[in-house]
């Protein structure tokens, strides 16, 4: 392939004027300092109690769990294109947060806004704060991609380089360029009279010098758009020499190859890659009289973005850097010079499916053996006793079948449906069709602002309304972020209702990564409350009081206060007072100082937290009585439970278990629509408590611990090495089966 000069002219912008942020490739230094799971956290000192240095910043919080994601690629014990997905996700995520959070922010540096967030920082110092931070990310993340690609290598996954490649090779790789590349690529010269093209989000484009073999004099920029419709890494043919080698080939790079093929009788002088990042923040019309065609133009304005972060290679002709950078209004401070690849969330294409011996072991989840002994009749099941469900452990197939059979059985008179996300071709969309064609009363509420999902949710809205289901976008104002299914069934002269209560998407795919619980009941108080919350969202009919669930907007804060209030006042008694929170995320200021409050009055707190964590623990005089830990592995934690020791000491048959969709956020206790559930029966209590809970307090082979100087530190196990996820897949629950 051509390689890029040495003494090109134009000098790499690496080397150009000091106007961007240049992350090379660096050794990441051993582990950030690993703790033994047995000893006891350092507990310090601070005035802070009404300081904002009570809080850890929520973006700088945000990286430090993405810094986790990395460094479970960098972990010997996960197989090796496991270690490659982490880092893809890693880069994905950052990708997320770039085109959400830090979006959010620069919009309001450009507006000159000063408000501080609640640990104290401006949107400019929270920006500084996360470019240092980011910096260190990026390199990890190449230096990550070194270390993975060589190991590939040797285990026969190579990204091939142009010295690699036989004449066969370069034959056949010609025939792909000319069949599968060349049609797409439209290249664009870069000139006054042809301005910079727009590049969409998150798109890469090979920007080249390109010299007259003529008449070296004779030169053009140009820059050509990296065609997201083909792999970035393609496969070359097996070789029957080399059958257990697969071979990849970087797009930029085949089309740097046969780059004569495009431009005849000139050749490449440098070139190298650019990526943007754009504001994928829309502002929808909420009050728009039709609010489907409202969120269909605000996708359409999401693609021109303003462009709030912009990575180039450092091999770039530094002329061409900056006169994309200047054409896209990009600040210097936010372009990264990046000595390495570009993109990194393609790498998860280098994941082959031939090869498990580079993958986790294969696992198949459970059904519960109740509905199994039922003859898979859920609702027979659910008559005797409630059931829980913990996914992906147990299969999310019980949830699909619950609404199958809603949707096929004569007796069934109703159903009602949350969706806030689920999958293309989804199979609880299909039985919701169903139902309605045979004649049944269906109800969906559709959520059209989930995030990235809202183009899809649209046209399942329609798919649905063709069908005549009845569907519903709820409140303007509020996401419906509840995970509710109601089927009303005729039984003899009796109405009875079933309920599935989710703190997971109802979505066939991520059920089988993501760790939830799904709760199924025909408990009438559970039932009522459950219709009520339904007409709430559907009618805006406020219920006056429920039985049993508390839900957002209106009530979950105002129980959680009363559950802390209530461990408070139980050590003022002199007995026990406990607190067990399992979370994605803990941000809202509010519940966090009453933590510290009821920490302050000696209640013992321990909390799971996958991301966020805003909380500082191990304070004196403010967290003492704090524990933070976190965990990262094979499944994304996502199962919402809050516990209370009810006057005694966890675990107790005598807590208070509860299961939610809401994360401990302003957003999920103020402006959402969330559930959340009281867990009663003995079984189902025990299951929660003693299995799950103690299992992620007991984990020390895939958990990291937040220290009060709000560093998070990976957990050293003891003699006896744990880990939760392991667990759950070899005891998934006391009473499940295999298929």
């Amino acid at each position: 392939m051509t390689p890029k000069p040495k003494n090109a002219e134009s000098k790499p912008v690496s080397q150009s004027v000091n106007k961007t942020t240049t992350v090379r490739a660096r050794k990441v230094a051993p582990n950030r300092k690993v703790v033994p799971a047995h000893v006891k956290p350092e507990i310090v000192t601070v005035p802070i109690k009404k300081s904002p240095e009570r809080f850890i910043n929520r973006e700088l919080s945000w990286l430090g769990f993405n810094q986790r994601v990395v460094e479970e690629a960098q972990n010997i014990r996960n197989p090796l294109l496991e270690r490659l997905r982490f880092l893809s996700i890693s880069a994905s995520n950052l990708d997320e947060f770039y085109s959400v959070r830090v979006a959010g922010l620069a919009g309001q540096v450009r507006e000159k806004l000063i408000t501080s967030s609640p640990d104290g920082l401006t949107p400019a110092q929270q920006m500084a704060a996360i470019r240092e931070r980011v910096k260190g990310l990026f390199a990890d993340q190449q230096d990550t991609y070194t270390k993975l690609k060589q190991l590939l290598a040797e285990t026969g996954i190579v990204v091939s380089q142009s010295h690699d490649l036989t004449h066969d090779d370069l034959s056949w790789l010609k025939t792909y360029f000319l069949e599968r590349i060349f049609p797409i690529l439209t290249p664009i010269a870069l000139d006054p009279a042809h301005p910079v093209p727009f590049i969409p989000n998150l798109n890469m484009a090979l920007a080249l010098r390109l010299i007259s073999q003529r008449n070296d004099r004779n030169r053009k920029y140009v820059l050509i758009l990296l065609p997201s419709q083909l792999p970035r890494f393609v496969a070359l043919p097996i070789s029957t020499k080399h059958p257990k080698i697969q071979r990849f080939v970087l797009l930029e790079d085949i089309i740097t190859q046969f780059i004569s093929i495009i431009f005849p009788g000139y050749k490449i002088g440098n070139y190298g890659l650019l990526r943007v990042i754009r504001d994928t923040d829309v502002e929808f019309e909420e009050e728009a009289e039709d609010l489907v065609r409202s969120y269909e133009t605000a996708l359409k304005r999401r693609r021109r973005g303003v462009v709030i972060h912009l990575d180039i290679d450092n091999q770039l002709p530094s002329k061409l850097a900056d006169m994309v950078a200047h054409a896209l209004e990009v600040p210097p401070e936010e372009v990264t010079v990046h000595h390495g690849l570009l993109g990194m969330v393609d790498v998860k294409q280098l994941i082959v499916d031939n090869r498990p011996d580079l993958l986790f072991p294969y696992y198949k989840s459970l059904i519960p053996a109740r509905i199994r002994e039922c003859g898979g009749d859920i609702f027979t099941a659910l008559r005797s006793k409630d059931l829980l469900v913990y996914h992906p452990f147990e299969s999310f197939d019980v949830v699909v079948q619950f609404l199958r059979q809603a949707a096929q059985d004569p007796q069934v008179l109703a159903i009602k449906q949350t969706l806030y996300r689920t999958s293309s071709n989804s199979p609880i969309v299909r039985a919701l069709i169903e139902a309605a064609e045979s004649g049944k009363s269906v109800t969906a509420i559709v959520e059209l602002r989930a995030r990235f999902d809202e183009e899809a949710n649209i046209r399942l809205s329609r798919d649905l309304e063709a069908a005549g289901v009845q569907v519903v976008f709820g409140f303007a104002d509020w996401k419906t972020h509840a995970k509710l299914s109601l089927v009303v069934r005729k039984e003899g002269n009796v109405i009875r209702t079933y309920a599935h209560f989710g703190t997971g998407n109802y979505h066939p795919i991520t059920a089988k990564i993501y760790t939830d619980l799904s709760y199924f009941t025909c408990n009438p108080k559970l039932t009522r409350d459950a219709a009520k919350l339904f007409n709430y969202v559907t009618g805006y009919a406020r219920p006056s009081q429920m039985e049993s669930i508390a839900f957002s907007p209106l009530t979950i804060r105002k129980t959680l206060n009363e559950l802390i209030d209530q461990e408070i006042d139980f050590v003022k008694a002199g007995k026990a007072g406990s607190i067990w929170l399992k979370i994605n995320s803990l941000v809202d200021p509010r519940l966090i100082d009453r933590l510290y409050e009821a920490s302050c009055a000696g209640v013992k707190i321990s909390i799971i937290v996958r991301g966020i964590c805003c909380l500082r623990p191990g304070v004196i005089g403010l967290s003492e009585n704090i524990k933070v830990k976190s965990i990262v592995g094979r499944f994304l934690e996502h199962a919402r439970i809050f516990v209370f020791g009810n006057g005694h000491e966890l675990p107790s048959k005598y807590a208070k278990v509860y299961m939610s969709s809401a994360d401990w956020m302003e957003r999920n206790m103020d402006r959402r629509i969330e559930e959340m559930i009281p867990i009663i029966p003995e079984e189902i209590h025990d299951k929660v408590l003693n299995q799950l809970m103690v299992a992620n307090l007991k984990d020390n082979l895939q958990s990291w611990r937040l220290d009060h100087d709000k560093n998070w530190r990976r957990v050293e196990p003891t003699d006896k090495p744990f880990s939760a996820h392991e667990y759950f897949m070899e005891n998934p629950s006391l009473t499940a089966k295999k298929h």
